[in-house]
């Protein structure tokens, strides 16, 4: 202790006022970190509130941009093939310059060195470093750069882009740090919001298989289930075009019996060849096969052009295993839209298997009701045969031996004629009876069945429905190659009726007297031009005259046409 006559020792104020300042720049320091962790806590759960994947990945945007008090921020999404991005979502930049500057990048330069490269990168400058790709005109100028990447189960979902520190400072580690933080936070909120997505789509695709099973165990008709199959994975998947395509017998190839969305017209009817075509080769392969662009696919044949405005694209069969694969369905998206992600395929192809064994079930059902349908048939049959026939027999023969005693000729002409009307009634029902008796194996190959067949199938085309009457006993007096010929011949005839009559009515008539079979087609058409096309009609004539028959075109007074083609049935 110095003596009261002793100078005393000063503390220099110097020092103590920069001790001052330090210890309120740590305090200011300690504050703004506890500021900064609250944020990027609140960010956080901001983050993990959303549920909608698009949300997500905004508030994840919007959040990296404050806390690391950047005037630009970007999130660009990497497409399936790992290399470029396929979506991309900003802040900072108004709609007016993103029109001004075009499409999005997607992935060259510095972008694409996160890519390549997914480790935090810090720039003071972008240009300044090799992989810099400059900015196209229109575009903001940055210079201070900021990328992170994020993860989604040890798989990287993206990249965050921060550029142009506020005050023209620098990113530094703690920004580094923060922005890391933010982004392990957001690798879990989109996973979160990837399986609600997911959940959701499964929950619509069962909605929409429950509701194909209930219109078809319901008894809709298929091409209302298939084109019911068409709309909802269109909407569902949020395609532009849905087509499905069926197998034609005894071809390799597939044709499309339904088509909705953009140029639907310019599918709808088309046969598709198995190697050139995505639909061909998913059912070729029983597998769903996929393209990035369909426009640009050396797999699909160009021609005849059907994808304009289209691009990614998806062929999925409707079925669970080659074997029982019923036909092929066909979604595209727009251009520059998201490929199928696997997930979205694999929804799919649920969706289409399920679809196909709805379409078995519903065959069964049908299968067994025509079962029932043909022994009610077989009933109606054998009672028609013992009672109707042999009261009808006995009736003429009565009415015969009436005849004797009557003296009156005019009577005596109206008994006969009675008996012969008779005759002719017992022969239609004879000949009914037979029809009656088609059974489950061959219910649908007769002759009969088949005319029926040709004829409604061809009415979608015509415009109207052809009226068809058949006489004598077409199923058992016909054998298996005439009819076939005459099968051949009627649906060629219909077909040049749709092509080339213009007409509003036509008439069907199979008659066969177990000596001939003749088939007559007739239209109220405007009849056939002369010096016309006749291939058709010259194809029908050789099958006339191959089976020893002949074949008669004539032009009724009233107009149209009428074709007559004549066969001898030959002796059993």
């Amino acid at each position: 202790m110095a003596s009261p006559g002793e100078p005393r020792v000063r503390l220099p104020h110097l020092r103590l006022d920069e001790l001052l300042e330090e210890l309120q720049a740590r305090l200011e320091a300690a504050r703004g970190t506890r500021d900064r962790v609250h944020s990027l806590l609140e960010a956080v759960l901001s983050v993990g509130r959303e549920l909608d994947l698009e949300q997500v990945l905004h508030s994840i945007v919007e959040a990296a941009a404050v806390l690391v008090d950047a005037e630009y921020a970007a999130l660009g999404v990497i497409g399936p093939d790992g290399k470029r991005l396929s979506a991309f979502h900003t802040v900072g930049v108004g709609e007016e310059e993103i029109a001004r500057i075009g499409p999005f990048p997607e992935g060259h330069g510095i972008l694409g060195e996160l890519i390549r490269h997914p480790q935090p990168l810090r720039l003071a400058k972008l240009s300044g470093h090799p992989a810099s790709y400059g900015f196209p005109p229109g575009h903001p100028s940055m210079n201070s750069f900021l990328g992170v990447p994020i993860r989604v189960r040890d798989q990287v979902f993206g990249n965050l882009y921060l550029t142009e520190k506020r005050g023209g400072a620098e990113f530094d580690e703690e920004d580094e740090s923060v922005l890391s933080t933010l982004a392990v936070a957001a690798g879990v909120a989109i996973d979160n919001a990837r399986l609600y997505e997911e959940s959701r789509l499964r929950e619509r695709w069962l909605r929409a298989n429950a509701e194909i099973t209930h219109r078809l165990m319901s008894g809709s008709e298929r091409a209302e289930a298939l084109g019911l199959i068409a709309d909802r994975a269109r909407e569902i998947t949020a395609s532009a075009l849905a087509a499905v395509a069926l197998p034609m017998e005894h071809t390799d190839a597939l044709a499309v019996e339904i088509a909705v969305g953009i140029d639907s017209e310019a599918h709808r009817g088309l046969v598709l060849p198995r190697n050139r075509s995505l639909m061909g080769l998913a059912f070729a392969a029983a597998a769903p096969v996929s393209s990035a662009d369909v426009n640009k696919d050396e797999r699909i044949s160009p021609e005849p052009a059907r994808f304009h405005g289209l691009g990614p694209a998806v062929a999925v069969p409707i079925g669970t295993s080659e074997r029982s694969v019923r036909g092929v369905v066909l979604l595209a998206r727009k251009a520059g839209r998201a490929v199928f992600a696997g997930y979205e395929t694999e929804m799919l192809q649920g969706f289409a298997g399920q679809a196909a064994i709805a379409m078995e079930l519903a065959e069964r059902r049908a299968d067994a009701e025509r079962i029932a349908v043909l022994t009610d048939r077989d009933r109606i049959a054998r009672d028609l045969h013992d009672l109707a026939i042999q009261r009808l027999f006995a009736t003429g023969m009565t009415l015969q031996s009436a005849g004797r005693f009557i003296e009156h000729p005019e009577a005596v002409e109206r008994v006969l004629r009675a008996v012969d009307d008779l005759d002719e009634t017992i022969k239609i029902i004879r000949s009914t009876i037979f029809g009656l008796r088609a059974r489950a194996g061959t219910a649908g190959t007769g002759l009969r069945a088949r005319v029926v067949r040709v004829v409604g199938e061809a009415a979608p085309v015509l415009g109207f429905a052809p009226s068809v009457r058949m006489e004598g006993l077409v199923d058992t007096d016909v054998p298996r190659e005439i009819a076939d010929h005459v099968v051949a011949v009627l649906s060629e005839a219909l077909t040049n009726i749709a092509r080339h009559a213009q007409a509003d009515r036509a008439e069907v008539a199979l008659t066969t007297d177990g000596h001939e079979v003749t088939l007559t087609v007739s239209d109220d058409g405007t009849g056939i031009p002369p010096g016309g096309r006749r291939s058709g009609l010259r194809n029908m004539s050789e099958r006339a005259e191959q089976l020893g028959g002949r074949l008669e075109v004539s032009r009724p007074d009233g107009g149209g046409t009428t074709l007559r083609w004549q066969v001898p049935v030959p002796p059993e």
